[in-house]
């Protein structure tokens, strides 16, 4: 399996917009997007695309933040919308895959199913 690498992050105002993009090979088609906040140990599972489409988001971005992905560009993407100083943190995307129910599942809250992760790009929020 080849790498994930992330770009897009840098700092922008309170409200603003960001979109992050994870860019991979070979084709992949169930991904996720997590982040790691200052002085946090562990990483924050944030959206999660599975291999039917069907996305999963954590509460606090739901409604602001849009997981896609363009598999002929090998790019996975996070729309961030509206960000918040508490949306600082380190982001990374990741591959791998849950499969039942004749699909790989990709869900945000269960990173133990992520094989493989990218280096992660900043993303710092300013208020």
């Amino acid at each position: 399996q080849g790498p994930l690498v992330e770009s897009g992050g840098g700092s922008v105002e309170s409200g603003g917009s960001l979109r992050l993009s994870c860019t991979y090979t070979p084709s992949r088609y169930c991904m996720g997007w997590f982040r790691q906040g200052p002085g946090n140990e562990r990483e924050e599972g944030v959206a999660g695309l599975d291999s039917d489409g069907t996305t999963s988001y954590a509460d606090s971005v739901k409604g602001r933040f849009t997981i896609s992905q363009d598999n002929a560009k090998k790019t996975l993407y996070l729309q961030m919308n509206n960000l918040k100083p508490e949306d600082t943190a380190r982001y990374f995307c990741a591959a791998g895959g849950f499969y039942s129910g004749g699909v790989y599942q990709c869900k945000y809250n269960r990173p133990e199913h992520f094989g493989t992760w990218g280096q992660g790009t900043q993303v710092t929020v300013l208020s």
